[in-house]
């Protein structure tokens, strides 16, 4: 009798085991760490790569008044197995700015995320759309969690955390999406605090049957990824550690000094000095759009010279907000430079904009 209970005990698991991981699912492993940099929004400062002048007054409020243009600040970077060497990105990575690694997976995958916190302040990786237990959340849980409870992987300074999260399949695209949608991850432990200072990266799942083998879709040409967010850097985890460097007029409280602070950017850069956003003339392009922040970020992306399809719906212009994704495709069929911008007036003179090159 006892064996009889073990043995189909043993089934279950098995079964389970098989559903849960089949043969064709992949452990997708990422090896990701919390680093401080000194971050630079326009360093193509004095001059406005737009325009190809030096950067006006009303500019200047944004990249020399106050703190400038430089702050220090965390990012994600990927290594190298066991923390090795940090990745170098690569051309088709060098849009990506201020954004963590692609962590990309299909449908049916697990993700493994081994994490190491470099920075001065706790840190952890919160993932959007996928699964996971409780222990690996990555976020702290101050409130009705009882005395006892763990914050569940949340990494001090220095230390380690292993992450495991699934994809089932409503993390996946949907009837009606493309073959590929987005999700974001970012650190949760103060989130305004955490996401202002740049903690935050994409999350890229495909539909199983439609992935190549790094799991990258296999019906586009290539990807782009634009997070459109005012990063506030009076919010930020580093605000006292940049106020100390500061050798202007920084005054916590003034408001010009705030308002210096507030940087509308595109993947953590202004007035278009991001780099590689750069496609063929006919290639198929997907655009992910990722939207952060508070009730300021309501941003209206605008692309100029061509126009993408979302939901069947043909477009030049979108809207995103907060903590929000969108998946876009693009056929360039005019070659040029063009211009790309968020279309919020407020926003676009504050340095939301860039521009992207079909060859």
């Amino acid at each position: 009798m006892l064996q009889n209970k073990i043995f189909h005990i043993a089934v279950i698991m098995l079964l389970t085991g098989f559903i849960s991981n089949p043969v064709w699912a992949k452990n997708r492993v990422y090896w990701i760490a919390a680093e401080e940099v000194q971050w630079d929004y326009a360093p193509s400062f004095p001059i406005n790569p737009m325009t190809g002048n030096e950067f006006t007054e009303e500019q200047r409020v944004f990249v020399e008044q106050g703190i400038g243009r430089r702050y220090l600040k965390a990012v994600y970077k990927e290594y190298t197995e066991g923390f090795g060497a940090v990745k170098q990105r690569g051309p088709e990575e060098e849009h990506l700015g201020i954004l963590g690694p692609v962590i990309r997976a299909a449908v049916g995958d697990r993700i493994v995320v081994y994490f190491k916190n470099n920075t001065r302040f706790p840190a952890s990786i919160h993932p959007h759309g996928v699964l996971y237990t409780k222990a690996h959340e990555g976020a702290a849980h101050s409130h009705a969690a009882g005395a006892n409870h763990k914050p569940d992987g949340v990494v001090a300074p220095g230390g380690e955390y292993t992450y495991i999260w699934d994809v089932p399949d409503r993390a996946g695209p949907g009837p009606n999406d493309p073959s590929s949608i987005a999700w974001i991850y970012h650190s949760h432990i103060d989130e305004p605090a955490d996401t202002n200072a740049g903690l935050i990266g994409p999350i890229i799942i495909t539909r199983r049957g439609s992935e190549n083998g790094d799991r990258t879709p296999s019906d586009v040409d290539r990807e782009f990824i634009s997070l459109f967010t005012v990063f506030d850097e009076n919010a930020s985890l580093y605000r006292d550690v940049n106020l100390a460097a500061c050798s202007g007029s920084c005054d916590p409280e003034d408001e010009g000094f705030q308002e210096s602070n507030l940087m509308h950017g595109i993947n953590g850069l202004v007035y278009s000095n991001n780099q590689g956003y750069v496609m063929k003339k006919g290639e198929r392009v997907r655009w992910y759009i990722i939207g952060m922040g508070t009730e300021v970020d309501l941003h209206t992306p605008h692309w100029h010279g061509a126009t993408l399809l979302h939901n069947g719906n043909r477009l030049d212009v979108t809207e995103v907000l907060p903590a929000a994704t969108k998946t876009l495709d693009m056929h360039p069929d005019v070659q040029g430079i063009w211009m790309y911008h968020c279309h919020v007036n407020d926003h676009i003179s504050a340095g939301m904009m860039s521009t992207y090159t079909v060859e």
